[in-house]
């Protein structure tokens, strides 16, 4: 009976120990947004797309990320005529993008295009990421949309203005 007990105890313990090491191998970590472009307080040209880069890397895995850009008006803007305020509408956008299995890439791109009816002024530009495990990160930026903003025409050597996978 004492080699019945000894082996139950000695199974308790080392199920308990399995349990305790998976939980501790689980992924924590959020995953790391470098974001290059567009920069905190950039002017973005209405009718124009935005010129978007970033890195992104996780210790395991990536998941997706997400680009959400929102007004941040206080209720009143005195820098728009009342006849403008009338044909324009704020501009708000949620747009998703897969980074399924990769654990580091670099994303360009151009395909978030701000429409000519946009409503200038303050607007926030978050970007979340979001690792495999479900951990995750934000970077915002204070941008605005102007309708005499400088022109942000890039061009890269080689350069299709497609995502870079590493």
């Amino acid at each position: 009976m004492g080699k019945n007990i000894f082996f139950y105890v000695l199974s308790v313990v080392l199920c308990f120990s399995f349990y305790a090491c998976s939980e501790d191998d689980a992924d924590t970590t959020k995953p790391v947004i470098m974001l290059d472009e567009p920069e905190d307080g950039d002017s973005l040209r209405i009718g124009e797309s935005v010129h978007f880069e970033a890195d992104f890397s996780d210790d395991e895995a990536l998941g997706s990320y997400l680009i959400e850009i929102h007004n941040n008006f206080d209720g009143h803007n005195h820098k728009v005529s009342s006849t403008r305020a009338e044909e324009t509408v704020p501009f708000s956008l949620k747009k998703s993008y897969d980074l399924s299995n990769l654990r580091n890439t670099h994303v360009h791109h151009h395909d978030i295009v701000i429409p000519e009816n946009a409503t200038p002024g303050a607007y926030h530009l978050v970007v979340y990421c979001t690792d495999a495990a479900g951990n995750q990160s934000m970077v915002a930026r204070d941008i605005i949309l102007s309708l005499d903003a400088e022109s942000h025409h890039h061009h890269h050597d080689g350069d299709d203005d497609d995502d870079d996978h590493e």
